[in-house]
C-alpha cells in the first residue's frame, strides 16, 4: 500500500514539473508577430506655403506647393488639386493681404491678384479709408509706433480770445490702426523702430473727414495705446465715429506769453 502512494506521488510530480517546463518553453518562446492592419484614409492634395509669405508679398509659383492632407481636414476654403489642378501658375503674382506661415494652407480670400489694386487697398477692410497724416519723431512716440499698432490722434492747435492766446490739445479719435510708417506696411527683419515722415490710418469717412479738418487746424500727434487697451476682452476696438471721437478737455496749465496769462488744455 505504501509503495503504492509513492508511485502516485512521483507521478504528480512528474506531471507537475512537465507542464512547469511546459509553461516555461512557452513563455521563452519568440512573441507570434502582430499583424498590422492599416485602414484606409481618403487624402486630397492641399496647396500650402512652401515658405513664410509675408504681408503684401507678391506669391510666386516657387512660394506654394502641394501636400498630401486627410480630406476630412480640409476645410472650406483650402485649394485641392483635384478642384483646381492649375492654382500654382493661376495664383503666381498674386499680393498677401495677410501673412502665412510655412506649411500653412493657402486660402484665396488672403491673397489679391496685382490688377486688383495696390497692397494698402488690399488689407483695407471694406467701409474703411487710409488717410496719411504728417508726423515727426517727437509727435509719435519716439518712432516707436509701428505698422498695426493702435494710436489715438491728437491736435494741438492755438486760439486767441479776448484773454490773449491760449494752446489746446484735444483728443479727436481714439483706439485707430496704424495701417503704414511711411511706406512700409509691416514691420520686417525683427525692425523695432519704424522711420517715416507720415502715418497712414484705418478710418471711417466721418473720421477721415475730421483728420483732414485737423490737419489744418493745428499739429496732429499720435498716442500709441497698450494691447490691453487696443483691444479690451479680446474685441477689435471702437468702430463708430461716436466711440472714436474725443469728448472733452481734461486738466489745464497756466502759461504767460507777452506778459498775458493763457491756459493750456489736455484732454484726460
Amino acid at each position: 500500500m505504501m509503495q503504492r502512494a509513492r508511485i502516485i506521488v512521483l507521478a504528480i510530480a512528474f506531471a507537475a514539473a512537465g507542464g512547469a517546463a511546459l509553461i516555461a518553453k512557452r513563455m521563452m518562446s519568440a512573441p507570434q508577430p502582430v499583424q498590422v492592419v492599416e485602414a484606409a484614409i481618403d487624402t486630397v492634395e492641399v496647396l500650402i506655403a512652401a515658405k513664410q509669405i509675408r504681408l503684401g508679398d507678391s506669391v510666386r509659383s516657387s512660394d506654394v506647393t502641394w501636400q498630401v492632407w486627410p480630406k476630412a481636414a480640409a476645410t472650406v476654403g483650402y485649394i485641392t488639386k483635384a478642384q483646381n489642378p492649375r492654382a500654382l501658375s493661376r495664383l503666381s503674382g498674386a499680393i498677401a493681404r495677410a501673412p502665412f506661415l510655412k506649411g500653412e494652407p493657402i486660402k484665396e480670400q488672403k491673397l489679391i491678384k496685382a490688377s486688383d489694386g495696390g497692397v494698402l487697398a488690399a488689407i483695407l477692410p471694406s467701409g474703411m479709408r487710409a488717410i496719411s497724416t504728417p508726423i515727426r519723431e517727437e509727435t509719435s512716440a519716439g518712432g516707436f509706433i509701428l505698422p498695426n499698432d493702435r494710436v489715438d490722434v491728437i491736435v494741438s492747435r492755438r486760439l486767441r480770445s479776448a484773454r490773449g492766446e491760449e494752446h489746446i490739445s484735444e483728443t479727436l479719435l481714439r483706439n485707430v490702426r496704424v495701417l503704414a510708417i511711411g511706406q512700409n506696411i509691416e514691420t520686417k527683419d525683427g525692425k523695432k523702430v519704424a522711420n517715416g515722415k507720415t502715418a497712414t490710418l484705418e478710418l471711417t469717412i466721418r473720421q477721415a473727414e475730421t483728420l483732414a479738418l485737423a490737419q489744418s487746424m493745428g499739429e496732429i500727434s499720435l498716442a500709441l495705446r497698450s494691447l490691453a487697451d487696443a483691444n479690451p476682452a479680446g474685441g477689435s476696438g471702437p468702430r463708430t465715429d461716436e466711440d472714436a471721437l474725443g469728448d472733452g478737455r481734461g486738466g489745464s496749465v497756466r502759461m504767460l506769453k507777452y506778459g498775458v496769462s493763457s491756459r493750456a488744455y489736455g484732454v484726460n
